[in-house]
């Protein structure tokens, strides 16, 4: 049995039963409530919980009908929160192919269907239209990515803002536990000193304008006389022209990557969208902080024991750091979580582990170690005055920085530390690591001690034209990982798969580089049964290119394989080992272990 009052509420009866009069936000989310520090809106919700705040969350409302999902808990005392949920929701709808999935590991029992598009807009305007006079606050990976002109890929179309057509008051970008703090002291202090029973929206402008990590719609550029900033063509002019666009997102990968960055103004119609500099990375005693926030590490018990894919997925599983400093071309996270690494402590980590071993369950096991990246744990320039001054989108690429610190210790040191917990069996790898980033000590460790019999990699491609627009490292180092991957597992006895992920259909491929990769494929004898055609998500890099045809910081034409017909052919020469069988032949140029094949029918 749970304890309803150890949740957030999500009903009216759940508030009476905190004998609670009124809640102060209410947050809307596009997922089902897991009450767990992977899950953005029970993180936010938890901050506020813990700076005095009385939250409510309401998961996966319905947005047809009358709404009466959007009015059972009345108007909040500050303001309504949305997040579209752990993913952009058009992602999480669609496959790279525009058709419609059948399910949403975010949902109960898998079941699609229970979000709308467009999930921050289509909440936010409801909201908008029932309670016109409470602020409303965007935030999540939908928004965040959102922020600026951005290409849709279900639409075809560049969009302005999410600002402009939510009309949200104001957007929380990146990770938001700061923000929303600051956002409800603000607001709390307004309404404290307003005699006006109408609500806090009038005198929201002059107070939020100046909060760190977040963009807001203003009728007036901030960026006037000495005021400094980056000026960003308008949406209208990206419209008329790519090359304008491809202009833009240089400006903003290059500032968004930068430890101090500057203000950032786009003109969109008679408006400006202002996007504030984010707050200084995160320390490791504010990040214990919040996981030390009291989290159930369970689904809410509305749910009554049904199974919630994402949640089975990581249950038993610990992340360790926040950041990504790989910098890769079709990935959000470090324009998200940041380029900069912020770690756990090793005693916030076992406290964690210590919490999960009273779940229903356990059985010991821990199904992941990891992160982001799970190797870059502890990770940050030698000297950071030098990180001060880079604006470099990736630490790895084209080379690994001289300025990082590459020090394995403390992780590995960690490792040991659960391995040796009376309660712990065995505790795994599950993330996805760099193998450009790692040391034989490491490497050895990892392999032997934390592969729970398949070990995951992504080298993307093997072309090495494809692979410098992706950001990643050579194949021939792939090569050498996959050589001392199975060195040490023959000294150990060990009979371990590494599976590497690819990606077609990445702007720059062409399908000579597919035949290229197909017969590295057939080389090794790797068999997909699934795999990733690349989809073009907002605010990266790549999906930058995949619109305009141009490599932003050069502006050199970039071939796009775009029509499905030609996804559709760059996505077949995966199925090598479907085809006729005398395209079946081996090549002498790589040797893989003596009768080891590699069939990953089962991975996605």
């Amino acid at each position: 049995m749970y304890d309803l009052k150890a949740y957030l509420p999500t009903t009216k009866k759940e508030v009476q039963l905190r004998g609670w009069d009124e809640v102060d936000v209410i947050l809307f989310s596009g997922d089902a409530y897991i009450d767990h520090p992977a899950f953005g809106a029970a993180v936010i919700g938890r901050v506020l919980e813990a700076n005095g705040y009385r939250v409510a969350i309401v998961p996966q409302p319905d947005w047809r009908g009358d709404h009466r999902d959007f009015t059972k808990l009345g108007r909040p005392r500050l303001f309504f929160a949305v997040t579209s949920g752990s993913m952009d929701s058009m992602v999480n709808h669609y496959t790279a192919a525009k058709r419609l999935r059948s399910d949403d590991a975010y949902t109960p029992e898998g079941k699609a269907g229970m979000r709308p598009d467009y999930c921050t807009i289509t909440y936010s305007n409801i909201l908008k239209k029932l309670y016109p006079d409470v602020p409303v606050v965007i935030g999540g990976i939908e928004a965040s990515m959102r922020r600026l002109t951005h290409y849709d890929y279900w639409s075809d179309r560049l969009m302005p803002s999410i600002l402009v057509d939510s009309k949200a008051d104001i957007l929380v970008y990146g990770m938001g536990e700061k923000q929303i703090v600051e956002i409800a002291k603000a607001i709390d202090h307004c309404v404290a000193r307003s005699a006006s029973p109408v609500g806090p929206l009038h005198c929201q402008t002059a107070s939020l304008s100046d909060i760190p990590q977040t963009a807001y719609l203003t009728t007036r550029s901030p960026l006037q006389g000495d005021v400094a900033g980056i000026l960003l063509h308008s949406h209208e002019a990206a419209l008329r022209s790519k090359q304008v666009h491809a202009e833009n997102f240089r400006l903003i990968e290059t500032e968004s990557n930068k430890i101090s960055a500057a203000t950032i103004v786009q003109p969109v119609g008679n408006q400006y969208v202002v996007v504030n500099p984010p707050y200084p990375t995160m320390t490791t005693d504010e990040l214990d902080a919040i996981y030390d926030l009291p989290f159930q590490y369970h689904p809410h018990p509305k749910y009554k024991g049904k199974h919630i894919p994402a949640y089975e997925m990581i249950r038993f599983s610990v992340c360790m750091h926040r950041g990504c400093f790989g910098g890769c071309s079709f990935c959000t996270i470090s324009a998200h979580q940041g380029k900069q690494i912020t770690s756990r402590s090793e005693q916030n980590i076992l406290r964690q582990i210590d919490k999960l071993k009273d779940l229903p369950d356990w059985k010991g096991y821990l199904s992941d170690l990891g992160g982001p990246s799970a190797n870059m744990y502890g990770m940050h320039g030698k000297d950071m005055t030098l990180c001060e001054k880079c604006a470099r989108p990736s630490c790895l690429h084209p080379t690994i920085c001289k300025n990082l610190n590459q020090d394995f210790v403390p992780l590995m040191a960690i490792y040991n530390k659960v391995d040796s917990l009376p309660y712990v069996k065995k505790s795994f790898v599950g993330s996805g690591i760099r193998y450009d980033l790692m040391n034989e000590q490491y490497g050895e460790e990892l392999i032997k001690h934390h592969v729970s019999g398949r070990l995951k990699v992504a080298p993307e491609h093997t072309s090495s034209s494809v692979l410098k627009l992706m950001r990643k490292p050579s194949w021939e180092q792939y090569e050498r990982f996959y050589h001392f991957f199975e060195k040490v597992n023959d000294e150990a006895g060990l009979r371990q798969q590494l599976i590497p992920y690819f990606i077609s259909s990445h702007p720059g491929c062409t399908n000579k580089d597919m035949q290229q990769l197909a017969e590295r494929c057939r080389q090794m004898h790797y068999r997909p049964e699934q795999v990733q055609d690349f989809t073009p998500t907002p605010m990266t890099l790549a999906t930058t290119m995949f619109y305009t045809g141009v490599n932003p910081y050069t502006m050199e034409p970039v071939y796009v394989a775009k029509t499905k017909e030609e996804k559709q052919k760059q996505n077949s020469y995966f199925f090598w080992w479907k085809a006729p069988e005398e395209s079946k032949r081996k090549s002498p140029s790589f040797k893989p272990r003596k009768g080891k094949k590699y069939d990953n029918k089962k991975e996605v």
